[in-house]
């Protein structure tokens, strides 16, 4: 038997995600899962089916290149210019990977040393951390507090130290459902500009804004060459599972997490990338027709939430709402979620893991609303009984 520590100490703690404790928790009890962020009906049928189309075709089913298909690339490379006026080359400065998790993890490993510091806004996808300890780097949290969740300019200016070399942002924000305005992202980028900071940005809502747009950081002054843009088809098309994400940046920043990428899965998702090709191409009917959906889910969940006795956060973006549990009489988060499937037949996550202060989100939970809107009825009345 060996007798020291099997798990390396960079990922000493993290465990099994949080995520998939509570589904299995959800499937064992029989609640509704309003907890893990997918939805409960597929996307678009004229993309399910061109995936079909390319398994049957041939395309795909063996290993494909390893940047992407050339027909996603350059699909990628045009939706950027077709929504954010941003130019890429689809073939030196566009990066297929499997979702934007890898996209993630690869640009992590690629761009940080041991010892290099990194600011996240806090509470982050539960991912960052762990993809940073990879790295051997040092996560440095801004906190971001109810009940608006913006960020401290200031606080931010003053976290950066001689040591920080990135800063990883994601809007619109999983779990707190905050846009950076325009105002705040220029700031952001005149410091990263003045600290020659490297920036990566987690936008896998882009085309889940409510209130207010998604800019891309990438758009203002001296940022195109300092910033890795992440995105991924899952959360616009609705097909989680195929783990068909991206990244957009310089051929410089492209070669490096590219680098690290092929050592990670190589490729995947073949016969995806042809489909998913096909969806960014999809009109702009569909990305207004989505949001549009999603907003009317918010708020019917949003209104649900209220009327049962949480103190509800209205996100912005994204799909996720964030709820204060301390009108109810409770107060700490994990406590509160464990027993809930239960007590009420929910499923949610506590929003205290993704926070380093756990004590600024002890209190706080999170519910996704991308579910159907007779589900989302359904948790409701649920809630209101409990």
């Amino acid at each position: 038997m060996v007798d020291r520590p099997l798990l390396n100490r960079r990922l000493d703690g993290f465990g099994t995600t949080i995520f998939a404790e509570m589904s299995a928790l959800a499937v064992q009890t029989g609640a509704i899962n309003l907890g893990q962020g997918f939805p409960d009906t597929d996307g678009p049928e004229e993309i399910r089916e061109a995936a079909v189309r390319a398994l049957r075709d041939g395309r795909g089913n063996q290993y494909p290149p390893g940047p992407g298909v050339p027909e996603l690339r350059t699909a990628i490379a045009e939706h950027q210019q077709r929504f954010y006026g941003l130019a890429f080359d689809p073939d030196t400065e566009v990066l297929v990977t499997a979702g934007a998790t890898e996209a993630i993890a690869a640009t992590m490993l690629a761009l940080l040393e041991p010892g290099d510091e990194v600011i996240a806004f806090e509470p982050y996808y539960d991912s960052y951390a762990a993809c940073i300890s990879m790295a051997g780097a040092t996560r440095v949290p801004l906190t971001l507090r109810a009940p608006d969740f913006r960020p401290d300019l200031d606080a931010l200016r003053d976290a950066v130290t001689d040591r920080t070399r990135l800063l990883l942002l994601n809007s619109p924000h999983n779990p707190t459902g905050m846009v950076l305005t325009r105002d705040e992202l220029a700031a952001i980028a005149e410091l990263a500009v003045e600290r020659d900071l490297i920036v990566v940005t987690d936008e896998v809502y882009e085309h889940l804004v409510f209130d207010g747009e998604h800019i891309p950081l990438a758009s203002f002054p001296g940022m195109r060459e300092r910033t890795v843009s992440i995105s991924s088809a899952g959360k616009t098309f609705s097909f989680t599972g195929w783990k068909v994400g991206w990244i957009t940046a310089t051929p410089e920043l492209v070669t490096a997490v590219r680098t690290a990428k092929q050592f990670l899965t190589y490729v995947a998702s073949g016969p995806f990338q042809y489909a998913i090709a096909e969806g960014l191409a999809l009109p702009r009917t569909y990305y207004e027709g989505l949001r549009d959906e999603l907003r009317t889910k918010r708020d019917l969940l949003a209104d649900g939430l209220t009327d049962a006795g949480f103190k509800v956060y209205r996100p912005a973006g994204t799909y996720f709402i964030t709820t204060d549990i301390s009108p109810l009489g409770a107060h700490d988060g994990v406590e509160f979620c464990l027993s809930l499937p239960e007590r009420a037949g929910v499923v949610a996550i506590p929003t205290s893991v993704f926070y380093d202060d756990k004590e600024a989100g002890r209190s706080l939970v999170r519910f996704a609303f991308c579910k159907k809107a007779s589900v989302i009825d359904e948790a409701v009345a649920r809630l209101r009984r409990m």
